[in-house]
């Protein structure tokens, strides 16, 4: 939809019906943020080629924290994922603690989240839980950021950690959940802000890798959904001024 529309209303109006359902619900409010304007670039201790955002995946794990705690107990680790020479998340253990080690030590975030991603898209298919991968402004993932390395040369998306391990919960390779997204301009690097439809945002290599998916689009609200809603609003006491 063109900007303005709605998506990321509607995107939230998914999040909490499915969290009222009993879902676990990973949430990425803004993916653009996650491409420009980042304020620490450290590079990966388990892949040299990629580069951490500790900041960025220390506050995404706090909130992921705060809306999936009882998930996080009672998923367990299916393998033993080791941080450093003294920190380790043995096999079997609840998920919380490897969130807990990204929160403890800044430096393993960014790790941390992969192996969340990780566990959680390898579970989801047991059915003890239906996972819900909510991205809004999933075009971010593709086409370019505004971050540079040390030598300032221009950092490539998949070079991100975080991007690179949310890159994998977009494929059609999982299954026991659902993945929705909006296209988003607001924010959006280097594109026309005229533009809204999904090969223009994503590009070639953003639409083939989602594909197939299937495009809901979101128009402005109609006079008669204007309405129903101004009188929502006035219903609850939202509205309380003329102006």
């Amino acid at each position: 939809g063109e900007k303005g529309t709605g998506k990321t209303m509607t995107l939230c109006h998914v999040v909490h019906y499915c969290t009222r359902q009993g879902w676990l619900v990973l949430h990425i409010p803004d993916a653009h943020l996650w491409v420009k304007n980042c304020k620490e670039l450290m590079q990966s201790s388990y892949n040299k080629e990629r580069l951490d955002q500790p900041l960025q995946a220390s506050f995404w794990l706090k909130n992921f924290k705060t809306t999936n705690e009882r998930f996080l107990r009672e998923i367990k680790t299916q393998k033993t994922y080791v941080w450093g020479k003294r920190d380790s998340t043995e096999e079997g253990r609840p998920l919380g603690e490897v969130v807990e080690q990204g929160l403890a030590r800044v430096r393993n975030a960014s790790d941390a989240v992969g192996v969340v991603l990780r566990e959680l898209k390898q579970q989801c298919h047991l059915g003890s839980f239906r996972l819900l991968v909510a991205v809004d402004g999933v075009n971010a993932l593709w086409g370019r950021t505004t971050l540079k390395k040390e030598d300032k040369s221009p950092v490539s998306p998949e070079e991100l950690t975080l991007v690179y391990n949310l890159r994998k919960m977009m494929m059609n390779d999982w299954n026991g959940g659902a993945v929705v997204t909006t296209l988003s301009q607001t924010g959006s690097l280097f594109k026309p802000s005229s533009a809204y439809l999904p090969q223009e945002l994503l590009g070639k290599e953003g639409f083939d890798a989602l594909d197939p998916f299937v495009p809901i689009p979101v128009p402005n609200y109609t006079l008669q959904e204007f309405e129903s809603c101004y009188h929502y609003y006035l219903d609850r006491k939202w509205l309380q001024h003329e102006k």
